[in-house]
């Protein structure tokens, strides 16, 4: 498990300290608590890291662009496990409102297929944001991302959960339209509640509709989700973690028809994206390694700040087979995708 010393000896320091004034706590003892939690936080978050499980840098370790372009044309999708990120685009706003560090493009070339998109709705525009924090973006730009990429990997699909954030209209599906209009290409997307084979959706955008309207693609709600994202403080973290473990351990006997989604991100007034992610990342590392011999669907796992062996482990889930063969075409490039990758990252810095 890929545990900073820092990261341990906070939680373990003050989980001693609660068990030993058990029965004796007072309110002043518990905003003790939050205070150590929150300035343990603040300070352990201030460098980037980048570990298997965990990664906070500007760029992935290395990238995996066209990783489906392995998965069979009669595939359903339901049965693929893959990468995605909760709160996609939500790189700005401090400690509270940040989840992920890469950009769109960084995050779709590293094997990235599941998007969690969030819209403030104002006269029309569709904004990019995480609560009131914007994410100097709108809607278009994350359209124009996905189509460059499917236009450049036609091997590939993306899933893009659209939710309406920080505005209360309940009526973004016109807006949305436009937008794809706009800045994508109509029959780009998949109009279809149905899931989908990999050969139906290779070059698709399916929009995971989480809004009012007429249908633009696949319902969210039809998936089996598992988000208990609320964490008051970095104690409750356990308590996530097991919400996560059981839902990866009920998706290989769920319904194979049905898209099982698993939120590993969490937050709270007391613990930040970064902190959560810190401590639940390495578990989930340490749970794929544990399950990697069995062949199982675990579906989509949605992640806050994933590192790239993460990535590739949950890309591994289908590919096993064939990347413990000889290399294929589709595998070379992708080395030769990330060499080119790790060079760039070097001249520029």
């Amino acid at each position: 498990m890929f545990w900073d010393y820092e990261d341990y000896s906070v939680l373990s320091k003050v989980r001693r300290w609660g068990r030993s004034r058990r029965g004796f706590l007072t309110s002043k003892d518990n905003m003790f608590v939050q205070l150590i939690l929150v300035l343990g936080v603040t300070g352990l978050s201030s460098g980037a890291i980048q570990r298997p499980d965990y990664d906070d840098t500007p760029h992935p370790e290395f990238l995996n662009p066209s990783w489906m372009s392995h998965l069979p044309d009669d595939q359903p999708l339901s049965e693929v496990s893959m990468p995605g990120t909760h709160n996609t685009m939500a790189l700005y706003g401090g400690v509270y409102a940040e989840c992920q560090t890469w950009s769109l493009a960084s995050q779709l070339r590293a094997g990235v297929r599941f998007l969690d998109i969030r819209v403030r709705h104002v006269k029309g525009n569709l904004t990019i944001h995480h609560g009131v924090s914007y994410q100097r973006a709108h809607f278009g730009h994350v359209l124009e991302g996905v189509v460059d990429f499917l236009t450049e990997f036609p091997t590939e699909t993306v899933l893009m959960r659209v939710k309406e954030e920080f505005s209360e209209t309940y009526d973004i599906y016109g807006a949305v339209v436009d937008y794809i209009h706009r800045f994508a290409n109509w029959n780009m997307l998949w109009h279809s509640r149905l899931v989908p084979t990999m050969g139906e959706a290779r070059g698709k955008l399916i929009i995971m509709q989480d809004f009012p309207g007429p249908d633009l693609g696949m319902r969210y709600g039809s998936m089996d989700i598992a988000d208990k994202w609320k964490v008051p403080t970095l104690l409750q973290v356990e308590e996530k973690w097991q919400s996560v473990y059981n839902h990866l351990e009920a998706a290989p006997g769920g319904n194979l028809a049905q898209i099982f989604l698993t939120f590993s991100s969490g937050a709270g007034v007391f613990a930040f994206p970064r902190a959560v992610a810190r401590l639940v990342n390495p578990q989930l590392y340490d749970y794929l390694q544990s399950k990697t011999d069995l062949n199982q669907r675990l579906g989509i796992i949605c992640m806050d700040f994933p590192a790239a062996p993460m990535i590739q482990m949950i890309i591994d889930f289908q590919l096993r087979k064939e990347f413990s063969t000889a290399p294929t075409e589709a595998t070379a490039k992708n080395t030769i995708e990330s060499i080119r990758h790790k060079i760039n990252t070097q001249t520029i810095a």
